[in-house]
């Protein structure tokens, strides 16, 4: 069974019924940690060592936030900038994560559609993510398809629902499955 960390970053938590059910979902299962960074540093004060202490735990790392102006909460941004430091996460002797597994949990308030080349955003979602991929890659990660919850204004219950259950299957499948390359597949994450 593999240690999964989720470092979840949303600045309007309360507002938002979306992560609120993904959030519910896989709170309380067995070797699935959440740090939530809005309510670990409310004054944006970052305690590498925990973060990196927890990191080091992990075998697989979740990185769960909004899409903000196409990228991530100013904390989450943060986080990476501090806790992912040289020499340790990359770079001579930058060991530390090699070899995990990575991805992006992300919401949006736009719909799937609005994120395609055709669509009002002129990307697709994973072209706004490179620059985590990217990040994945330098520290000698794996990096994973994204799971992505679009539309949240208009999102029904009925469909909240199945998502926030799909989450829960993801993180349970990537927690106790052999074949993480068999479940990153795209259509297998966004269910």
């Amino acid at each position: 069974m593999r240690k999964v960390l989720v470092l979840f970053a949303h600045p309007k938590f309360e507002h938002s019924k979306v992560n609120q059910a993904l959030i519910q979902a896989i709170t309380g299962l067995e070797n699935v940690e959440i740090r939530d960074l809005y309510e670990l540093y409310p004054d944006f004060n970052i305690s590498i060592q925990k973060e990196q202490e927890a990191l080091f735990e992990a075998e697989v790392v979740i990185w769960h936030h909004p899409i903000y102006w196409y990228s991530c909460p100013p904390l989450m941004k943060q986080w990476i900038d501090l806790v992912l430091e040289f020499a340790w996460a990359y770079g001579p002797g930058g060991i530390y994560l090699k070899g995990k597994h990575i991805l992006n949990t992300i919401t949006t308030g736009g719909s799937q559609e609005a994120y395609q080349n055709s669509g009002r955003n002129n990307y697709e979602i994973e072209d706004f993510l490179r620059p985590f991929e990217q990040t994945a890659r330098l520290c000698q990660m794996n990096y994973l398809a994204p799971f992505h919850v679009a539309g949240t204004h208009k999102i029904s219950e009925w469909d909240l629902l199945r998502k926030a259950q799909s989450y829960k299957n993801l993180l349970l499948s990537l927690r106790d499955e052999d074949d993480i390359a068999g479940i990153q597949k795209p259509q297998n994450l966004n269910i």
